[in-house]
């Protein structure tokens, strides 16, 4: 009897970077002989994430990944009420008897981004805006100011949470926002609410940064750059440790630039030509250790926009 496999989405179906990065993970798992189903968590509140999981684990699941920083509460909750499911959590850093955490270092690229942005940056303000303030995001914006600072100490930094990853016209007002603060360059850690971003960067002077995906690739015409970070690998290999035996609850596998199937910088064409050999020597000094990005940020917030 094969074994029960459910992977966890958080956020309106089909929707989103993250979400979507997830999604190909699953169906890679899928695509190496793997039986799962995959299922959809719109709400927002953790309570409610926590009875939806509780509702899975109830049918008597053996695996569950939950795809995300936001899976770190509603496990929390719910894996001591089932001791005998495994729980994964991608991005995640609770562990415990039954769960384990696999990460992609987001912080590598987005330090390679904030590196880019203060070299590309012709206002000297760049811009950053996330939805809900999970671990990863925290420090993925953390590391993006880090890599800001050191090499353009003169720019402003101005960021927001909207507190929302889905919302594409809440998404478009914040970045619209940023652009009245003056900013040329925004680093957009968003997920279903990409599409406002883009909107807004095609109406008004400001270009994006994307991450996750390659999303020059996608809309060179919006993207300078994309702070790659392929978390759905991490869903493919809690499913393949799972079914080989190789699952160890209470560890965190980690990926940063030393794998770049997983983590790296993507660059516009003009981009790479101008600051390529910039930011691969910035490149060599996280991989030494020389450079560790920060997983703090304590500047200003912009303030809410609606």
């Amino acid at each position: 009897m094969s074994a029960r496999i459910a992977v966890v989405l958080f956020g309106p179906e089909g929707r989103g970077s993250f979400n979507e990065s997830g999604w190909e993970g699953a169906q890679r798992a899928r695509a190496a002989g793997h039986t799962l189903e995959v299922h959809w968590i719109a709400p927002l509140d953790g309570a409610q994430r926590a009875e939806a999981l509780r509702a899975l684990c109830a049918q008597g699941l053996d695996l569950l990944v939950a795809h995300g920083g936001q899976g770190d509460v509603p496990v929390g909750t719910v894996a001591p009420e089932f001791p005998r499911t495994r729980f994964a959590i991608t991005q995640g850093h609770f562990l415990s008897a039954n769960t384990a955490c696999y990460e992609v270092l987001q912080e590598h690229s987005a330090f390679l981004a904030g590196v880019l942005a203060g070299l590309a940056s012709q206002t000297r303000v760049v811009g950053h805006m996330s939805g809900e303030k999970v671990r990863p995001g925290l420090k993925g914006r953390a590391a993006f100011a880090h890599g800001l600072r050191s090499v353009a100490p003169d720019c402003r930094f101005v960021t927001h949470f909207c507190g929302q990853q889905h919302n594409p016209e809440l998404a478009y007002e914040v970045t619209r926002a940023l652009q009245r603060e003056g900013a040329d360059l925004v680093f957009a850690m968003i997920d279903g609410g990409r599409d406002g971003v883009s909107r807004a960067c095609r109406e008004w002077p400001i270009r994006q940064i994307g991450n996750v995906l390659d999303w020059v690739a996608r809309d060179p015409e919006v993207f300078v750059a994309s702070a790659l970070a392929h978390s759905g690998l991490c869903v493919f290999e809690a499913i393949d440790d799972f079914v080989a035996g190789r699952f160890q609850p209470g560890s965190l596998k980690v990926h940063g630039l030393e794998d770049p199937a997983y983590v790296g910088l993507s660059m516009s064409p003009d981009g790479a030509a101008r600051f390529g050999p910039q930011i691969e020597a910035w490149r060599k000094r996280l991989m030494s250790g020389e450079v560790v990005p920060d997983e703090d940020f304590s500047g200003p917030e912009m303030a809410a926009v609606v």
